[in-house]
C-alpha cells in the first residue's frame, strides 16, 4: 500500500447504499483503491463531514484538495475524489430499444387496413 501521512481509520470503511457487494466488485475501482478506501475511508469520510479535525499538514491538504480537486496530487485523494464521484451522482442507464410512437401510418399499414375494408 502507498505511504501516507494520513491516519488509518478506526474501523473498516463500506458503503453498502452505493456500492453494496463492495468498491472493487463494482467495476469502478482498482484493488489499490479498493484497499485505500477500506482502509483510509473512515478517516476521510470522518475529515470531510467534520467530525474529525485534522492532524497534520497532509489532512489539511486533502481538505483543500476537496474544494479544488486539481489540488489533489496523492492516490489517496485522487481515489476519494473518485469515490465522491461515483456514489453521489446519478447513474446514467441507456436502453437498446425504444418504443416510438407514430402518428403515420406507414405504408403497409394503410394497405392492410384497406385490403380488411372491403
Amino acid at each position: 500500500m502507498a505511504e501516507t501521512l494520513i491516519r488509518l481509520g478506526e474501523k473498516r470503511f463500506y458503503d453498502d447504499k452505493a456500492f453494496p457487494r463492495g468498491f472493487a466488485k463494482s467495476g469502478n475501482f482498482t484493488i489499490l483503491e479498493d484497499e485505500l478506501l477500506m482502509y483510509y475511508g473512515d478517516t476521510l469520510s470522518g475529515l470531510e463531514t467534520g467530525r474529525l479535525e485534522p492532524m497534520n499538514q497532509e489532512e489539511k491538504h486533502f481538505l483543500k484538495a476537496l474544494k479544488d480537486p486539481k489540488k489533489a496530487n496523492t492516490k489517496l485523494e485522487t481515489t476519494w475524489l473518485k469515490y465522491i464521484k461515483h456514489s453521489r451522482t446519478r447513474k446514467c442507464f441507456y436502453t437498446f430499444n425504444s418504443k416510438k410512437i407514430s402518428t403515420n401510418h406507414s405504408a403497409f399499414e394503410q394497405e392492410l387496413a384497406y385490403a380488411y375494408e372491403d
